[in-house]
């Protein structure tokens, strides 16, 4: 197997105990990260590297087997309910946190559609459905539209959401000229369509991917952007406040800057807390206020935190974003900062 630092035979035991998942990328990805003139950080997204061997972890950072309700149906937040429609996603991302499905014949996939708009149904609370997995856009534009048919007859559904790196991995899968009505059915059931795009770096946005955006815009697709910092990748402020002003520019509202999760095979890309607020303190200095509309979230497994400050008292102050208790959200916590922590368990309580 070809690795960054070079050639290695394994065996697929390794691959597995290591839960080093198999090279896969588009040929449009792999050319636009060539081209783009990043791509000593950009092959860190899908080129394999010895470091995943030595890389700690576990891959349910998040307690998503917990929160499962339905078979690929989970509802961890009051308003939001989460389907997993698929194991496969066009290119293979080195830092997922969902490497115990992806690419696999994973049982955790939602099958029982009917089921799910049943459990819906008797949960009014929840407002919005987030398609993701793997990447829905993986699935045809027709099964896309089956799994809507159990959807949008839901009153109490505001928006339908789809988690995707297809924009950046594979652009022209949004050329299908049955995408279109998709969205408009969504939007004739009185709901808002949503797409949040995956650009980690400015170097992943294509004159496809812009066009893509542009187009869908027009056909009433509202657009977010979620990013994660990676170590290698994206951790300088200038390639992130580039990225952010670049997605503004295109209609792309930055949503989400993630911290890194300790997964098993992937944590060798986590950057530590303070050095994450550092960079975002100079991400926010480089942009104008209506450009620096992203948060700082740690997903950890009791909720979305948001990564606040680290005071001159030594600790690290935070507030929960989203919480399955709803008397913790917006309420500020602190813990006492140790250097060298990357995620919430690194932190000592007191």
């Amino acid at each position: 197997m070809n690795f960054i630092e070079g050639t290695r035979v394994v065996t697929e035991g390794e691959l597995q105990a290591n839960s080093i998942t198999r090279y896969r990328v588009t040929k449009s990805y792999r050319e636009q990260i060539t081209t783009s003139g990043y791509y000593d950080q950009l092959k860190y997204i899908v080129e394999p590297s010895f470091e995943e061997f030595d890389s700690p972890g576990n891959l349910d950072t998040s307690g998503e087997h917990d929160n499962t309700v339905v078979p690929g149906f989970q509802h961890k937040y009051a308003q939001t309910g989460l389907m997993l429609v698929t194991d496969r996603c066009a290119s293979y991302c080195r830092y997922c946190f969902r490497k115990r499905i992806v690419g696999k014949n994973s049982d955790e996939i939602a099958a029982n559609f009917a089921q799910i708009a049943q459990y819906i149904v008797g949960h009014p609370e929840m407002t919005n459905v987030l398609l993701s997995g793997g990447d829905p856009f993986m699935l045809s534009t027709a099964r896309l539209d089956k799994i809507l048919d159990h959807l949008l007859p839901i009153p109490h559904l505001d928006s339908i959401r789809f988690g995707t790196k297809a924009v950046a991995y594979r652009p022209k899968r949004f050329e299908d000229p049955a995408l279109p009505g998709l969205f408009q059915r969504i939007q004739e059931a009185g709901k808002a369509a949503v797409i949040v795009t995956h650009f980690d770096h400015i170097g992943e946005i294509s004159a496809d991917a812009e066009h893509t955006i542009r187009f869908l815009r027009t056909q009433g697709v509202q657009f977010l952007n979620q990013s994660v910092l990676l170590a290698k990748v994206n951790d300088d402020p200038e390639i992130l406040a580039t990225t952010f002003a670049r997605c503004h520019q295109m209609g792309v509202r930055p949503y989400y800057l993630f911290q890194g999760r300790p997964v098993k095979g992937a944590s060798h890309f986590q950057v530590p807390l303070s050095r994450g607020l550092e960079i975002t303190r100079s991400i926010t200095k480089r942009l104008s206020g209506i450009q620096k509309t992203f948060k700082y979230i740690m997903s950890h497994y009791t909720g979305k935190i948001e990564i606040l400050d680290l005071g001159a008292d030594g600790r690290v102050y935070m507030r929960y974003h989203q919480n399955k208790d709803p008397e913790k959200i917006g309420k500020i916590f602190s813990r006492p900062h140790r250097e060298g922590a990357c995620w919430l368990d690194d932190l000592p309580e007191g």
